[in-house]
């Protein structure tokens, strides 16, 4: 706790559901659980779907409301990615768990293995038998982002339970709850840009949120794009008003480099922004198909390392070769 009372928590540890009521969305997949937990009908469960979408905070909620706070110690294992999570720990410290029976507290355990993608096959495989054998005793939860990472085996034993990416008007009443209870002042834009930038991740919303919160004390769009070195419109507005209409090769180049030096942008999130600017321009669909084309291309060898000066005259080319196809065609 700080000296004036409150908290220092990350808000999004700070802000976690407690309970399956608290959670903001699949309401499909709560309801589900629910029912199970009332007749006492739990089967080993999976949870999979990109970061941030309420996985790890739905299968805390159930343990909560399956344990009383003095034995959920007892009763719950939780392993996270930062434990090792080899065939040695599979075969000693979840088969010790599942094995020992509780004496005063009744009904089953719970094993929580989080980021499972990141177990080894040999460790999976290893636990395909623990699970059956086990079952009346205990009840595992695998979370994951990847599917395709856990063993088909694994798979078929446990319920499955897809977590799509938050849509905005699932994150807003969180986000507007956080914002009242830590009393901050934030735009409409602010709150825009903040979902934009998240792409239905809830714990980035809150991450960018209070770095943009601290940082600058009044949390807008350029604000918050500002805060993560994301390029604010204007900025993308006038690169590719530089690349549509500026006839030197390398005054276009000397242009886009400065404004990247000045705001630390990267050229990734630069064509990320373009991409979706280019798909509001009317251009010939021909044009515009190898424009796209060559754009992927350029990402593609950014995403595998590639050097970013090179890559970016290949983008300014791009944009010149369509430029020219479009006049002479007019």
């Amino acid at each position: 706790m700080l000296k004036d009372g409150k908290s220092n928590l990350p808000w999004v540890e700070k802000y976690r559901p407690a309970t399956l009521s608290d959670l903001i969305s699949h309401e499909e997949i709560i309801s589900t659980i629910n029912k199970f937990i009332q007749e006492e009908q739990l089967p080993h469960l999976l949870f999979y779907g990109p970061p941030g979408t309420g996985k790890t905070s739905t299968i805390l909620a159930c343990a909560r409301q399956l344990y009383k706070p003095q034995s959920f110690n007892q009763m719950v294992l939780e392993l996270n990615a930062s434990d090792d999570r080899g065939i040695n720990i599979v075969r000693n410290q979840i088969l010790n768990f599942a094995s020992t029976r509780t004496i005063f507290s009744g009904g089953y355990k719970l094993i929580i293995l989080d980021e499972a993608d990141a177990m080894t096959n040999d460790a999976q495989n290893a636990l395909r038998r623990i699970i059956e054998k086990y079952t009346d005793n205990v009840r595992f939860c695998i979370i994951c982002n990847y599917l395709s990472k856990i063993i088909p085996a694994l798979q078929s034993r446990c319920t499955r339970f897809r977590f799509a990416p938050l849509a905005p008007d699932q994150i807003l009443p969180r986000l507007e709850h956080v914002i009242d209870a830590e009393g901050i002042k934030v735009s409409e834009d602010g709150k825009k840009a903040l979902m934009t930038l998240a792409g239905g991740d809830m714990r980035k919303v809150l991450n960018v949120l209070q770095s943009t919160w601290m940082a600058y004390k009044d949390v807008t769009e350029d604000n918050v794009y500002t805060c993560v070195g994301h390029p604010l419109k204007i900025d993308i507005t006038n690169i590719v008003n530089w690349l549509l209409n500026v006839e030197s090769f390398r005054e276009t180049f000397e242009k886009i480099q400065e404004l990247k030096t000045n705001k630390g942008l990267a050229l990734e999130d630069i064509l990320t922004e373009i991409h979706l600017y280019v798909h509001r321009m009317e251009l010939p669909p021909r044009v515009m198909s190898q424009l796209l084309i060559k754009m992927a291309a350029v990402e593609e060898r950014l995403a595998a390392g590639c050097v970013e000066k090179p890559q970016m005259a290949s983008l300014i080319a791009a944009f010149q070769i369509a430029r020219d196809k479009v006049i002479v065609k007019a």
